[in-house]
């Protein structure tokens, strides 16, 4: 049916061969050789990430969970129950807790960069995600284009060969009919 890329783009997108991005050109090529072009874009993310990336990213996961929350308020509970009424002479840290702060500007000042590099990651994931999701779905949408032009095509020859026939059918009717009215007159 189509034979190059610069026939589906042409039909499809109407655009110029050379007016496609390397997105569409890919998916052009795809439709043309009947191929998939899905694929799990969680590997490729996966690929590039560094050690730093995953430490980040597990830092962040466990610092935005419900365990890490509880954990930690059970943490400042038993620091300031320790330091306030078990140890009162020998506290420590005693009120108003100044290590405490110390502690949680330090774990704040490091999770916070932390947090914010797994989002930018979660971004480029998206993004990612987003560029493949378009992939697809615009093959799809190529594919269902290709497919009603079939059917269009098909509908269309079995409408001509249905003419075919009730004209074939029309002149036997007729045929019979002038038969029929000789046998008639001829009786």
């Amino acid at each position: 049916m189509y034979k190059t890329i610069d026939d589906l783009a042409n039909r499809w997108l109407k655009r110029r061969p050379d007016g496609l991005s390397k997105l569409e050109s890919r998916v052009l090529q795809s439709t043309l050789e009947r191929t998939t072009i899905s694929r799990d874009t969680n590997k490729a993310v996966a690929f590039h990430q560094t050690f730093g990336d995953r430490l980040a990213d597990t830092i962040a996961r466990i610092g935005g969970s419900w365990s890490f929350i509880m954990g930690f308020i059970a943490f400042l509970i038993v620091w300031t129950v320790g330091n306030v009424w078990l140890l009162t002479r020998d506290a420590f840290d005693p009120y108003p807790f100044i290590f405490l702060n110390l502690v949680l500007s330090m774990v704040a000042a490091l999770q916070a960069p932390v947090i914010m590099m797994a989002q930018n990651r979660q971004t480029e994931r998206d993004r990612i995600d987003a560029a493949h999701d378009y992939e697809v779905n615009l093959k799809a949408e190529i594919e269902i284009m290709a497919l009603h032009e079939k059917l269009d095509e098909l509908r269309h020859s079995q409408i001509i060969g249905m003419r075919d026939e009730i004209v074939r059918l029309a002149e036997a009717v007729k045929r019979i009919d002038e038969r029929l009215a000789r046998q008639q007159s001829a009786s």
